[in-house]
């Protein structure tokens, strides 16, 4: 890819994960300025993030922080979120993937705090998540830590998210509105599967099932 489509790349997915933090804050999976969503440049070892500590009201395109996959700062006049450098881990070693979200959504970080996967007993988690949301382990953040536990163990699952021991839950997507879908899809099933529990045992479905349905929602559902 050229120098100039690599920028008007750039300039693009600026005004789209800046956009796409209006998401996190409309389905309840952030608070104050925690979490982020960040987005692969296509051809490019560069991703675009949200800048650290600043205000979900005051975010723009323009305070987006262009980053290479060690975290360094490429284009931007702020410091970049401090997961940078974990979702560029993510983005080396996952080809596939294009975006990346941190939350600390209430009942996914319950199950991380507890170190607890979400069993797979909703159609709709097969449907996105083609299992159970797994655990990943402890990590410190600001260094590349984090994307090691996240590819370690998003590496054989299906499933776009992972629950950070004690932290939170990862998601990836091909694209950074994926990644924030299934965040919230995350959120969602963390809650039904909390409240069901509430009132007994949840029972889960079967492997041949899981993968009839997660089969049928990647390949049949929706507009094609």
């Amino acid at each position: 890819m050229s120098p100039l489509s690599i920028a008007a790349e750039i300039t693009r997915l600026r005004r789209e994960v800046s956009d796409l933090h209006a998401e996190l804050t409309r389905y309840d999976l952030v608070v104050w300025t925690a979490g982020n969503v960040s987005a692969r440049v296509p051809g490019a070892d560069l991703l675009v993030v949200k800048p650290s500590g600043v205000d979900y009201n005051d975010l723009t395109p323009e305070n987006m922080v262009v980053t290479d996959f060690d975290g360094t700062v490429v284009e931007g006049d702020h410091a970049p979120s401090s997961d940078a450098a974990a979702a560029g881990y993510v983005y080396r070693h996952m080809d596939r993937v294009g975006g990346v979200v941190h939350t600390h959504s209430t009942f996914a970080t319950s199950f991380a705090a507890r170190r607890e996967p979400i069993p797979c007993v909703l159609t709709m988690m097969a449907d996105e998540f083609g299992g159970e949301i797994p655990v990943g382990p402890f990590a410190l953040i600001g260094d590349d830590s984090i994307g090691r536990g996240i590819v370690e163990t998003l590496r054989h699952s299906r499933s776009k998210a992972v629950l950070m021991a004690n932290h939170g839950p990862f998601t990836v997507g091909g694209t950074a509105r994926a990644a924030v879908k299934a965040a919230a899809m995350c959120e969602e099933v963390a809650r039904t599967v909390h409240m069901a529990r509430q009132g007994g045992a949840v029972h889960p479905i079967d492997q041949t099932d899981i993968d009839a349905l997660y089969d049928r929602y990647q390949n049949a559902y929706g507009q094609h």
